[in-house]
């Protein structure tokens, strides 16, 4: 069995998620873990964050929930409110570090919505590549040229495969069958009774 976590670094929920994940993975060091990118701003949705109104509404809503921060450099971004949250120029850039180290696929994760949500980065700037490369000690040069030369569109699709159309999303896939263990906000209580359950079938 392994994990497949689907999330989308500019995903407020998924950032909120990171501590559970990693004290899922942390009682579960057996289990491999797969990390892929959604789409949730692509398209369309790549406009000016001043248009998503919701936004600080729901930040305010994820803290009260889940005790996530968000940053000051963040929330300055929301009051400028020019940037524009690209998912596809993200999802690059998680594969970009993965292909580094793909057996730290968590925390990368975990460090791209970190420099988002707390210092305010663009995952769209190849500087904001570098930084977390050369913080977590992977090849800097070797991951920003993979951030540049690389495609999204694998990790959208195998999203897609997976039924996933909102973040985050925790998956247990056992031979040709996948179980969601988390779909939103979950604890790691809730995901581990799911997965004591999963065990037993």
């Amino acid at each position: 069995m392994q994990l497949v976590y689907v999330f989308d670094a500019y995903c407020g929920w998924s950032h909120a998620f990171s501590g559970t994940l990693r004290a899922v993975t942390a009682r579960h060091p057996e289990l491999p873990v797969e990390v892929i990118s959604g789409g949730l701003f692509t398209g369309q949705r790549r406009v000016p964050i001043r248009e998503f109104g919701f936004i600080r509404g729901a930040n305010a809503q994820i803290t009260e929930r889940t005790g996530a921060r968000f940053g000051q450099a963040f929330d300055d971004l929301l009051d400028e409110g020019s940037f524009v949250m690209d998912s596809e120029a993200a999802a690059r850039g998680l594969m970009a570090l993965r292909q580094a180290a793909p057996d730290r696929a968590v925390d990368l994760a975990v460090a791209m919505q970190e420099a988002f949500f707390h210092d305010g980065l663009s995952l769209s700037d190849v500087k904001t590549y570098r930084t977390i490369a050369n913080a977590c000690g992977l090849d800097s040069d070797a991951v920003v040229s993979a951030f540049k030369t690389g495609e999204a569109d694998a990790d959208f699709a195998r999203a897609a495969r997976l039924g996933v159309n909102g973040f985050p999303t925790l998956i247990a896939v056992r031979g040709n069958e996948a179980y969601a263990l988390a779909r939103g906000h979950s604890t790691a209580e809730q995901i581990e009774e799911r997965l004591t359950v999963l065990s037993q079938r």
